[in-house]
């Protein structure tokens, strides 16, 4: 049987440009609202309890309810950070979700938990006003905030895809023989081209080791690197370097996200202070 690379496929990218949002975790907290019913599905546990409606507590039962719907989005558990983070999305909406109560906002809308969020929320956010903010102002943020505006370093590289499990001593003498034009004749191998990936890109795909190896590899050299499931055969043909992005052709746009911002962390400070007139309770936690 003779070595052979079939056809390449693309995996290419849309070559619009990739606006890379800050981790959900660093956003004002109640950007996450957006999943709503979703994660907070728990107010059939809240439904259940007959606590003093200015106590609010957090239990294994409310971290078991969003630590399940967590990982049926992501495949995996949350980390601490990711818990504490589910946590104080879950407070901010309880928070809501009675202030809606007793601001009646329910009337209409009986045990429909999102809706009373969102209209409590609306009700909040009537009484905010946006500060002004001028063009130095603007371009000042725009500096802070560069990771989500800067085009990144975009990887070109090949993979040729052999069986998975194929024996790393067959694999480093199929990269050796591609390099040397003359790779073993009894192995076949698919080619699969990928164009303009970014960091964030690769790490998702194969895993943050891979991302470090094939980024500092020399290019045009077949190499064996270890992804997360398994050793591949790649090769890095083209880095395009970063590209830093230019204000003024994007400036309605950054003064858009600037106002989402600006709107989402004066909402979040407004929740926190409405907090402040609950008792938090988090059995077997250290602070109050």
């Amino acid at each position: 049987m003779s070595a052979s690379l079939s056809a390449p496929s693309s995996g290419r990218e849309s070559p619009a440009r990739a606006t890379r949002v800050p981790a959900w975790l660093r956003e004002p907290l109640l950007h996450f609202l957006v999943l709503g019913a979703c994660v907070f599905a728990v107010d059939r546990l809240v439904a259940e309890r007959t606590d003093d409606p200015r106590v609010i507590t957090i239990d294994a039962a409310v971290d078991a309810e969003v630590k399940a719907v967590f990982a049926e989005a992501r495949k995996r558990d949350p980390n601490a950070n990711e818990m504490d983070a589910l946590r104080r999305v879950w407070l901010d909406n309880e928070v809501l979700y009675r202030e809606g109560l007793a601001l009646q906002v329910d009337l209409g809308d009986p045990t429909i938990r999102d809706r009373v969020i969102f209209k409590a929320l609306n009700v909040i956010e009537a009484g905010l006003k946006l500060p002004p903010i001028d063009d130095a102002g603007l371009r000042a943020w725009f500096e802070r905030n560069r990771g989500k505006y800067d085009e990144p370093p975009r990887y070109d590289f090949q993979e040729a895809v052999l069986p998975t499990d194929t024996p790393e001593p067959v694999l480093r003498a199929f990269a050796a023989g591609l390099n040397a034009g003359k790779p073993p004749g009894d192995v076949q191998a698919a080619l699969n081209a990928f164009r303009g990936r970014p960091h964030p890109s690769i790490v998702q795909s194969y895993g943050e080791e891979f991302a470090r190896a094939l980024e500092s590899s020399p290019p045009g050299e077949w190499r064996v690197l270890p992804s997360r499931d398994r050793l591949r055969v790649m090769r890095l043909e083209v880095i395009t370097p970063a590209r830093p992005a230019d204000f003024e052709p994007l400036r309605n746009a950054i003064a858009q996200d600037w106002t989402d911002a600006t709107m989402a962390e004066m909402r979040s400070a407004a929740v926190k202070a409405l907090s402040a007139k609950y008792t938090i309770r988090r059995p077997g936690a250290s602070q109050p």
